[in-house]
């Protein structure tokens, strides 16, 4: 079908999998920092507005946090059924490293995140504060450990192999392999981007409806000034990021790059956009800037960037996908940019929450940050192909020994699954951010709890039509 065979329906039943995985911890990892930094604030000003957003945003970061972990555990599982060569030959590496995530991040998050869901009124405001910045510094352990194991097929080192299996040498190494400091830091600040862009998109959409209170304002401004100071700063450490993979990975720049050959002693030009083929073994319609390739990946105006041609066919990345994939990621880290800097133009004119142009862009920009995490993902593993260890083991050599029609039965049913019990789950959330925050202006308000209107306990029936008693007959009849 298609021309595909086992190993391609196994590749794509991967990344379609990860691909729904991905944004649950990304969002994860910033909506744990983002609560973090609510419940201090509130403990700081004892503003209401913090609590508010604080109960808010934890709702939604329960049912965001249960989704990643069931998707989570797909993944593992699938190194066993789909990639047992893979596990055979690294497992020694990627075992261990999967492992610490689990003694580590895994168990404090499960151990603290009780507190902080149920325990608001149970335990005191300092331990409930300390159970809070705990789940978020496991969230970061967690995306520490992943990476580590992820950056190692990148650029392995620290091992020796014996009998056909890669045998540690060195853990420091391992782990602390070259790739991995700018991996690392790039998808941490890609996920506190990301949630901000959420965060600010919930905003936008409310104010656009004229629901105006210091709640939605606050969201708004938080979100903005993390984009303002932090989406520079992701691009900053995309450059480094580049200049690693330019030293350790060339293949998988000539191919982001669309460049074939190089022509004399002349620099690299810049393909802004074009069409590579791999079968003619030319970008067509190349829309090119004369020395910005050079400049931008060498920073010189004399060097030349290494071309797919230098490498054998066999061993080059379809540049086809990861050129404009990686074109995909870069325009969004632009526009965020933009975004950022147009909100601290209207910030200092004060109309910050009243520009409906800007609102509008700030409600599309929602996504953005997760569509460039998928984008930069496909740029990362697809630009490392044909290698599932760099170097070391293709892709090819890495599967299971399944045949055609049971890659195609498991695929089905995984999509079917995947967009069966996430569309809802996604659809909850999507629900919630729709009713905003309770904020009970003008009226005596609550701290949440167990029992109370406001409790971030129950995240499940949060939902309630707006103005319904969450404990009301009409709410239990809706949830049953």
């Amino acid at each position: 079908m298609f021309g595909l065979e086992a190993l391609d329906l196994a590749r794509i039943q991967f990344a379609f999998t990860i691909s729904f995985h991905i944004l649950f911890p990304a969002i994860t990892i910033g909506l744990a920092s983002y609560l973090a930094v609510l419940e201090g604030l509130w403990l700081k000003t004892h503003n209401d507005t913090y609590r508010d957003l604080y109960h808010f945003w934890s709702k939604i970061f329960a049912v965001n946090f249960g989704m990643g972990v069931v998707s989570g555990l797909v993944m593992a599982y699938q190194f066993g059924t789909n990639w047992s060569r893979f596990s055979d030959f690294a497992g020694s590496v990627t075992g261990p490293l999967l492992t610490y995530e689990v003694l580590t991040a895994f168990f404090l998050e499960a151990g603290f995140l009780g507190v902080m869901l149920f325990g608001w009124n149970k335990v005191g405001r300092k331990l409930h504060f300390f159970s809070t910045v705990m789940v978020a510094i496991g969230t970061l352990i967690s995306t520490f450990w992943i990476l580590a194991s992820n950056s190692w097929m990148q650029t392995p080192q620290g091992f020796e192999i014996v009998n056909g299996q890669v045998i540690p040498t060195d853990w420091l190494a391992i782990v602390f392999n070259p790739s991995f400091p700018y991996r690392l830091m790039h998808m941490a600040t890609a996920a506190f981007v990301a949630t901000a862009f959420f965060v600010g998109s919930s905003a936008a959409w409310h104010l656009l409806r004229g629901r105006d209170n210091p709640a939605i304002r606050t969201m708004l401004s938080m979100a903005m000034w993390m984009a303002l100071i932090v989406a520079p700063i992701q691009a900053v450490i995309g450059d480094f990021h580049g200049l690693n993979t330019l030293e350790h990975q060339p293949a998988k720049i000539a191919a982001i790059e669309g460049h074939w050959e190089n022509k004399g002693n002349e620099a690299t030009p810049l393909i802004l956009f074009g069409w590579p083929d791999m079968k003619e073994e030319k970008t067509k319609f190349a829309v090119e800037i004369p020395y910005l390739g050079s400049l931008i990946l060498t920073h010189s105006l004399d060097k030349q960037v290494p071309a797919l041609k230098e490498f054998p066919p066999e061993d080059r990345p379809n540049s086809t996908i990861v050129f404009w994939s990686f074109r995909v990621m870069v325009g969004l880290g632009f526009l965020m940019i933009f975004t950022g800097l147009w909100s601290l133009w209207l910030r200092k004119r004060d109309t910050l929450y009243t520009s409906r142009p800007f609102l509008y862009l700030a409600l599309w920009m929602g996504p953005s940050g997760l569509i460039a995490i998928l984008a930069g993902w496909f740029t990362t593993e697809i630009g490392r192909q044909p290698w599932v260890v760099y170097g070391l083991m293709r892709t090819a050599d890495a599967s299971s020994n399944h045949s055609f029609m049971q890659m195609s039965i498991t695929l089905i049913m995984f999509v079917v699954v995947y967009f069966a019990l996430f569309g809802a789950g996604l659809g909850y959330m999507m629900r919630l951010v729709r009713k905003g925050p309770k904020t009970d202006e003008g009226k005596e308000t609550n701290e949440g709890g167990p029992g109370q209107k406001r409790t971030p306990a129950r995240p499940l029936s949060a939902a309630d039509d707006e103005g319904a008693d969450a404990d009301s007959p009409r709410s239990l009849e809706k949830e049953i």
